[in-house]
């Protein structure tokens, strides 16, 4: 079919990006949604209320720096306010630093599967997507990321805990990994989940940021703090890579409602992080009982569960749950599962009982 307009060629080869499916409504049972790793608790006491304060008066532009919200973060993180970089999520961070690092004739390299915004983000820039398959436990292959890095090659992508398949980075294989990318490769730390991760080796972030000025944080108030709805995330980075990094955001792209429960939420940390671990115990059974049932479960760090099946017993799977008015979501290779209300997960446990008993 011929084009009528003058688009790029590219576009032929973006991955699409497939949201979470909503649940079945018509079933006459409760409806759950366990397919975009949303937070399933309600909002801390005093979000909202800071939400509609912000924002009483719509027609005013939010203010571009967040200029309090990256005063609180780099308090909370004790990092310099000139590291800290908002946006409407940790994709927007992502996005940018595609942005900053990627075009034509330059390369990426990053775990698969991963965030799928991965690829998508790579190939709207034009880069050589080098997406290097995941160990058979769901966890990165650092030897193979290292050696599909060469001098074509701009930036690397990890994510930890792993969406979808739940592993978190460890210390020493973070470590191990910077000492070999070499020093001018910005690698970014995706770390949307890491609130849930309760491995004793998960690596801390932060801590390694302080140790190599090529390492990038992108994190977000998403999940562990409940705030999806309303797009807010932030980067940490050396002063240089931030610089860059706010030249090419959207201007007002976190909104006045977005920077208040950011704000009031981060000043709740300590509950967040009580929440998160609450939810982290609930994972932990959902996947012990799943992993009884003789089902493949990988090392679950965020606030979710991967089930390792083939793609014809994955569709299986999530139509199973949707006849229960579950929505999960099947990715190649498995599904994945958000960690929900407490009826929502037995009636994915009934499932996958189910499928045990036929397999």
């Amino acid at each position: 079919m011929s084009k009528r307009f003058l688009l790029r060629d590219a576009l032929s080869q973006f991955p699409p990006y497939v949201p979470g499916k909503p649940p079945a409504g018509d079933t006459g049972l409760t409806p759950y949604k366990l397919s975009s790793n949303e937070n399933h608790r309600p909002p801390l006491p005093g979000v909202t209320e800071a939400v509609a304060e912000a924002t009483q008066t719509p027609a005013a532009y939010p203010d571009p720096k967040s200029t309090g919200l990256v005063a609180d973060l780099a308090a909370y993180l004790d990092v310099d306010p000139a590291e800290v970089v908002p946006g409407a999520g940790a994709s927007e961070i992502l996005s940018a630093l595609t942005n900053i690092t990627l075009e034509a004739g330059t390369s990426v390299v990053y775990p698969w599967p991963s965030f799928e915004m991965y690829p998508i983000l790579a190939a709207a820039r034009g880069a050589e997507k080098r997406a290097v398959p995941l160990l058979a436990d769901g966890r990165h292959d650092f030897a193979g990321m290292l050696a599909q890095i060469d001098e074509t090659t701009r930036l690397v992508l990890l994510c930890s805990p792993n969406n979808p398949t739940g592993p978190s980075v460890r210390t020493e294989e973070l470590e191990g990994f910077m000492a070999e990318v070499p020093e001018n490769v910005i690698v970014a730390l995706d770390e949307a989940y890491w609130e849930f991760a309760t491995d004793a080796e998960a690596v801390d972030g932060l801590a390694a940021f302080r140790e190599h000025p090529n390492l990038v944080l992108a994190r977000t108030f998403s999940k562990a703090h409940g705030l999806a709805g309303l797009r807010v995330g932030y980067g940490v980075a050396d002063a240089e890579i931030a610089t860059a990094l706010r030249q090419v955001v959207a201007p007002f792209s976190v909104t006045a409602g977005a920077q208040a429960a950011a704000a009031k939420s981060l000043a709740r940390t300590d509950e967040v992080l009580v929440r998160a671990k609450e939810v982290a115990a609930t994972r932990d059974q959902f996947a012990a009982d799943l992993r009884d049932l003789g089902f493949d479960v990988p090392d679950a760090q965020g606030n979710y569960v991967w089930i390792a099946l083939d793609d014809e017993a994955a569709a299986a799977f999530e139509d199973a749950c949707a006849a229960q008015a579950v929505a999960i979501r099947k990715l190649k290779g498995g599904v994945r599962v958000s960690i929900g209300a407490d009826e929502a997960l037995d009636r994915v446990r009934a499932v996958a009982a189910d499928f045990a008993a036929g397999r």
